[in-house]
């Protein structure tokens, strides 16, 4: 009786079942909402936040603190700050991020979203999923200023969140640094709120970003591997920077030039002194030379350990 009324109802007519597909005419593929697509908002409410913070202070950080025992100066910036800001830092390897939520300061921590290449944290559900937890992760478009990707950081700006940002639109393929897009520029002008120049320095030598084997990925100072990069124990530091606002009447484009000049100047720093890097503008200290890229990886400077350097604050003798 049971299977009678099964079959009685799997052949009703429409509109009581799913109508049937025309089989000379190809379903169009099911479209997945990754990428650009992918709704992070779920990871913005309480209950994902508090897993988020708990898993950051008290799981990763720890983590983190161990492979990369991290030297951190110019926080002290940071303390008269309590609004949403903008964190702009140079990036070497994936191992970035986990570095700079285990650095910045809990109150920015805590409410902090991080700007993720759509095309790569968000090719599919599961990474995407556990790039919204963990990182509280939004999808970019690297390749440009995406009005679509723009307008979600612009609206979380207004909300009281940070933004954690790489200009660069991803890893550097070298290690050295390479020419800036304008996102942060864009949503400091639109919002007002503070650029915080960042430089990183040692994580490239903890988890390096590997070679790609077919060509170029769409966007990015770089291409993208797939393959999994070996993981190794380095110490590194972290550069805090004066804050930056947009001047009156200053767009944009002009206020692009500042920030990156900002982070390579913390890289002339960070290779030379507090008083060299401010003396002498040395670009291939942070951009390298003009050359071919495997020269330019070979012309990477030893760096300079944490002792050797002069106290950012100190008048040279």
């Amino acid at each position: 009786m049971n299977k009678k009324i099964v079959r009685k109802a799997l052949s009703a007519p429409f509109p009581l079942t799913k109508p049937t597909w025309p089989s000379s005419v190809p379903r169009p593929p099911k479209k997945r909402r990754v990428g650009l697509d992918y709704d992070t908002a779920w990871a913005r409410r309480y209950p994902a936040r508090l897993a988020r913070a708990a898993l950051t202070d008290f799981v990763s950080s720890p983590i983190t603190n161990l492979i990369a025992p991290a030297t951190i100066t110019g926080d002290t910036a940071l303390e008269r700050l309590d609004g949403p800001v903008i964190f702009a830092a140079n990036h070497n390897s994936h191992f970035d991020t986990a570095v700079l939520l285990a650095a910045i300061p809990a109150k920015f921590r805590h409410k902090m979203i991080v700007a993720a290449a759509s095309d790569y944290f968000f090719d599919s559900t599961v990474k995407a999923t556990v790039v919204s937890l963990v990182l509280g992760a939004i999808p970019i478009e690297r390749s440009k200023v995406s009005r679509r990707s723009a307008q979600t950081a612009l609206d979380l700006l207004d909300e009281g969140w940070s933004v954690l940002i790489y200009p660069e639109g991803g890893r550097s393929p070298d290690g050295w640094l390479h020419e800036f897009k304008g996102g942060a520029a864009y949503l400091s002008v639109r919002t007002g709120a503070p650029v915080i120049p960042l430089w990183l320095e040692g994580t490239g030598r903890i988890l390096p970003k590997s070679p790609t084997e077919k060509g170029q990925a769409p966007g990015g100072s770089g291409s993208e591997s797939a393959r999994t990069a070996t993981l190794r124990r380095h110490p590194v530091s972290v550069t805090f920077g004066r804050p930056l606002r947009p001047q009156e009447g200053e767009d944009a484009r002009r206020m692009g030039p500042r920030i990156e000049e900002a982070v390579a100047l913390l890289g002339r720093e960070v290779g030379s002194d507090y008083y060299s890097a401010r003396r002498h503008d040395d670009r291939p200290l942070t951009y390298g030379p003009d050359a071919a890229p495997w020269r330019r990886q070979w012309a990477r400077p030893r760096p300079i350990e944490i002792t050797e350097r002069l106290p950012r604050d100190s008048w040279p003798r």
